[in-house]
């Protein structure tokens, strides 16, 4: 009889198994190339069967006796049943229905799967053409998927779909080779013999002839005649079914702790309130003599703060990376052996989209970390943004913290899955270190990342007010102006982010303040014993884990270094 560690470690090795089989799209960003020919099937009836899957899971960690574990094993014990727990009541709440807008969906994930996929030989090639070839499959279910949701109300506010039609037509093109799912056709590996290119160059030109480009009509179709039509007028996400519910579960699942929409909405007044001093510190230092508003629009009109070309936008963000990559081993005791790259946004989906993302690596490392910058409407992009904004998505921010984490010794689940509240505090703890390594020396960069941190503030406010209480677009829209020095285009962007993906938001600002939180009792406790590469070591050598077991574990980091 098997004793309770390999029961625990079996059955993290059948759920995880569970999951790859279910998402062959996440399988293959993970790093497991066995399903690369297939996508996932995501009608409603997919989801309750998948439901049922980890329901019995559960029912079994409840008969492994978790004294009986190592420690190790106990918080592995207590990471998954917060994971899976997670997990059921979102399927259970319905929230793989909200699976459209016009900042996230798999009309926008599709064209970038080849990012994650291996192309070093002729059946990487065929794997990807029966990928694509699969993809008519794919739309309907999403058809089925959303039509049924149609039918229950659980819809999408209708300014979240506003553009989403552009991004579809852009994937309807004329000659398949000017397709960007063509892109691993362009480039052959040596390993792949010319007598075979021709044959599988005609065979991808065809797959987005006869799948991808009738795939993306049939979807453009019901978008504009059933969905768009059909799509709620209201914002709140209290609106949908079991709403309240519904959006108290997205705050515990983003945040990772128990707490009210009153509660988020009232600790982001009191950001708000701080961060503001320091802002108008700022504009003393710079003998700016005007209001805030009107420092705003200086801001946002000068042309000192704005480049000419996407190569401009691009060399200065590198050059920002560039000397943070010096600065990181003075900070940090372990780090990742795996690179980043950076990008322009593609084009299809830029418009829509935010200032900038980082896409991770998969995780067999066969490719590196992509940090994407937003190129598109410059005159929307100011310079004063760049060090925060890149110290955010990549070092030592995204990048560093997820590449470093799926190369932990973990198990999977781990590896590739955490908790929101970390990632993103993470991002935004690494804004402020910029502070303490030499950058944000001119004062309007260091107003851009006050800027920075005041629209994570912002987030708590205008994300309980829209979807718990009572607020309207206009007046989130408003409340970022007023106190951002962003531009309209990403405001109003970032607000409808916010409508179409209730809750997420949240997670950024509460789980930076728990890490700044947690620094200042160490420094304090510890005094002259404080080690900042060891602290950086404690916080991401177990990966992201929810806010309350970080506190655990610095505190134990505080006992033993006492």
């Amino acid at each position: 009889m098997t004793g309770p560690v390999e029961q625990l470690h079996q059955l993290f090795a059948e759920e995880w198994e569970a999951r790859l089989r279910f998402d062959p799209l996440f399988a293959t960003n993970a790093g497991d190339h066995r399903y690369n020919d297939q996508l996932p099937r995501v009608r409603d009836g997919d989801y309750t069967t998948y439901l049922d899957q980890l329901s019995g899971f559960r029912e079994r960690l409840d008969h492994i006796d978790r004294s009986a574990l190592p420690q190790k094993d106990q918080l592995n014990y207590d990471i998954w049943k917060r994971l899976v727990d997670n997990d059921k009541r979102e399927l259970e709440l319905g929230g793989f229905r909200l699976a459209l807008s016009k900042v996230f969906g798999f009309h926008l994930n599709f064209p970038d799967c080849y990012l994650s996929m291996p192309f070093d030989t002729v059946d990487d090639y065929e794997n990807y053409i029966a990928r694509l070839n699969a993809f008519p499959l794919y739309v309907q279910d999403h058809i089925d998927l959303l039509r049924d949701a149609l039918r229950r109300g659980f819809t999408p506010p209708r300014v979240t779909l506003e553009g989403v039609d552009g991004s579809i037509r852009s994937q309807i093109v004329d000659d398949p080779t000017q397709s960007v799912m063509y892109q691993p056709f362009l480039n052959f590996p040596v390993m792949v013999g010319e007598s075979k290119r021709a044959r599988l160059s005609q065979a991808g030109q065809g797959a987005i002839q006869k799948s991808i480009i009738p795939g993306y009509k049939a979807f453009l179709t019901f978008l504009l005649d059933e969905y768009l039509p059909g799509a709620r007028v209201t914002i709140a996400a209290v609106e949908l079914p079991n709403g309240q519910e519904f959006y108290s579960h997205r705050i515990k699942f983003y945040t990772s702790l128990e707490l009210t929409p009153q509660e988020v909405h009232q600790t982001g007044l009191d950001e708000l309130r701080r961060i503001r001093g320091e802002m108008q510190a700022v504009m003393a230092k710079v003998k700016f003599s005007g209001t805030f508003r009107q420092f705003i629009e200086f801001l946002r009109s000068d042309p000192r703060f704005y480049v000419q070309t996407a190569e401009q936008l691009l060399e200065k963000t590198a050059l920002v990376l560039k000397r943070m990559d010096g600065e990181l081993p003075r900070m940090f005791k372990t780090l990742p052996r795996l690179p980043y790259g950076i990008r322009p946004i593609p084009d299809f989906s830029a418009p829509g989209n935010t200032a900038a993302y980082y896409f991770p690596a998969p995780g067999d490392g066969s490719r590196a970390g992509v940090y994407y910058v937003n190129t598109y409407d410059l005159p929307s992009r100011p310079v004063y943004e760049i060090e925060a904004l890149s110290l955010h998505e990549a070092v030592p921010g995204h990048h560093l913290q997820i590449a470093l984490q799926q190369e932990l010794d973990l198990p999977a689940f781990r590896r590739f899955n955490g908790f929101t509240s970390f990632v993103e505090g993470w991002a935004l703890y690494a804004e402020r270190l910029g502070l303490e390594s030499g950058f944000y020396q001119d004062p309007y960069s260091d107003f851009g990342r006050l800027s920075y941190e005041m629209w994570r503030a912002c987030r708590l406010v205008v994300d309980t007010g829209m979807h718990a209480l009572g607020w309207t677009r206009h007046q989130a829209i408003d409340t970022m102006l007023d106190n951002t020095s962003s531009t309209v285009l990403n405001i109003t962007n970032e607000v409808d982010r916010y409508i179409a993906w209730p809750g997420q938001a949240l997670a950024y600002k509460i789980g930076e303040l728990k890490i700044r939180q947690l620094r200042q009792r160490a420094e304090s406790s510890l005094g002259e014993r404080f080690d900042l590469r060891q602290f950086h070591d404690i916080l991401l050598m177990q990966g992201a884990v929810p806010l309350d077991v970080l506190e655990m574990q610095v505190e134990a980091y505080i006992g033993n270094s006492m």
